[in-house]
């Protein structure tokens, strides 16, 4: 990751929750949502098959309330952070059994940037007080969205 990319996550953490993060926190961010996509793009790729497609669309995605909203949130922070196109690089996924369409696939920075603001959100939740997560702090978000997604 480059010096540029790492200023941004660090400028969004701020803007997020007040968090100060470092090399560290970016490749526990990284690996949080891979694995978040991937536990979203499996429910999604049950739904298709249950709907009887082989690929996945958009509204298969199990996208809660909170979520969009923190969809909605990512985006306004992002017009002045301009994360976006670094979160495109995050979001791969492993071979599925169905495919997800182009709409699908395009939505995955969006989603991404949700998803990395309510772990932002959801670390001050868990520790008010909070200004540099820890290996703890994220094993403590990590377990409330495991529960939830």
């Amino acid at each position: 990751m480059t010096v540029m990319s790492i200023a941004r996550f660090e400028r969004f953490f701020r803007a997020a929750a007040g968090l100060n993060v470092d090399k560290n926190d970016l490749k526990r961010h990284s690996d949080f949502v891979e694995v978040k996509l991937y536990d979203l793009l499996t429910v999604a790729q049950a739904t298709a098959k249950a709907n009887g497609r082989d690929i996945i669309r958009t509204s298969d995605l199990p996208i809660t309330k909170g979520l969009q909203e923190s969809i909605h949130h990512f985006r306004k922070i992002d017009q002045e952070i301009e994360l976006k196109p670094i979160l495109e690089q995050l979001a791969t996924h492993p071979a599925l059994d169905r495919t997800p369409d182009e709409e699908t696939e395009a939505a995955y920075p969006d989603i991404i940037g949700g998803l990395s603001l309510a772990l932002a959100q959801s670390f001050k939740i868990l520790h008010p007080d909070l200004k540099n997560p820890q290996t703890q702090h994220w094993d403590e978000a990590r377990a409330v969205f495991d529960l939830l997604l």
